[in-house]
């Protein structure tokens, strides 16, 4: 009596066989194409025919096996920032992970933290090819990127963004004049390491308030103790609005704002950057401003290939990088 029939149908990986037929180009001319080797010479026209071949037939590289014959681990380190900037380094980091994958590169995310000895542990125990990163890298980690010559990609200070804090500063400054104010306070973090950050944003927006004539920068760190305190100050000195470092100390400043009996807008107006989802559900909700993923993602990915010596990939053109959100704290 026959036995129940067992369904053995899978699909089948395309091979390197399957994409040199279809190419009509030979099986190591595939390989070299698609491992970017180096010192061959290879028209951009069968390139070309190679990779159209790979992408018509789903092909994927076998990760282990490609970095085992070039003896590295094709691994990418991301290092997710430990302060607040929103959602968009997760979904940066995303996007870049899916696009590295169809190059048979794996990154791996690793989050900051006060104690960055685990960043440079994963540094020395992976032994990444490259390792991505939004803000500067801690001392430690950088000397030991250095010592193992590994490229590090520090996505903040990347050309093709343009200048973000003097395009975001203009932005701010822009909204916030239309809506009347021309007195602008600057609260910084009270937290010494993000202090750079802090400097970072605040020079887009004094720049930007003195290229409209506008008075200085009235300017303090906020904690949860002073808020209220430096709140009143500003208020009693003129200043009808504020532009925070970020979104989290937007919301200490709505905080002061509050304790000190105020209210927001009519008494200051607050405006935050990087749209976290604090500021959806903040009393008011916060304007703020929001990075366009994709577009950060792109950049960044555009600038590790060429780094790594991969082909550059298509360009969609320029796009906006970021795009302000208005909501009733101004």
């Amino acid at each position: 009596m026959a036995g129940p029939e067992l369904n053995t149908s899978k699909v089948v990986r395309p091979t390197n066989a399957d994409v040199a037929r279809l190419a009509s180009v030979s099986t190591a001319t595939v390989s070299y194409v698609l491992n970017n080797a180096a010192g061959r010479r290879i028209s951009a026209q069968t390139r070309e025919a190679v990779h159209r071949a790979a992408e018509l037939l789903g092909y994927r590289p076998n990760l282990a096996a490609r970095n085992l014959a070039r003896g590295k681990s094709g691994v990418v380190l991301y290092v997710v920032p430990h302060v607040a900037v929103g959602e968009m380094p997760m979904i940066a980091g995303s996007r870049m992970t899916t696009e590295l994958a169809r190059l048979g590169l794996l990154q791996v995310q690793i989050f900051e933290t006060d104690d960055d000895q685990h960043v440079v542990d994963a540094i020395e125990n992976l032994d990444p090819i490259a390792v991505t990163s939004l803000f500067p890298l801690s001392e430690a980690a950088s000397n030991s990127l250095r010592a193992a010559g590994i490229p590090n990609i520090e996505i903040g200070t990347l050309p093709a963004l343009g200048d973000p804090h003097l395009s975001i500063g203009e932005m701010r400054v822009d909204h916030l004049v239309s809506r009347g104010h021309r007195q602008i306070a600057f609260a910084y973090t009270g937290i010494p390491r993000w202090r750079m950050l802090g400097d970072y944003w605040f020079e887009g927006v004094a720049r930007a308030a003195k290229s409209r004539g506008l008075p200085g920068l009235a300017v303090a760190e906020l904690t949860v103790d002073n808020a209220a305190e430096v709140v009143s100050g500003w208020v009693r000195d003129g200043v009808t609005a504020v532009c925070a470092q970020s979104d989290e100390i937007a919301c200490l400043v709505l905080h002061g704002i509050h304790e000190a009996g105020l209210r927001c807008p009519r008494d200051l107006a607050v405006m935050g950057v990087d749209a976290t989802p604090m500021g959806v559900v903040s009393s008011p909700p916060l304007t703020t401003v929001q990075f366009v993923s994709r577009a950060v993602a792109d950049i960044a990915l555009a600038a590790l290939l060429e780094r790594l010596g991969y082909p550059a990939p298509p360009s969609g053109g320029p796009s906006e990088i970021a795009h302000l959100i208005v909501r009733s704290s101004t």
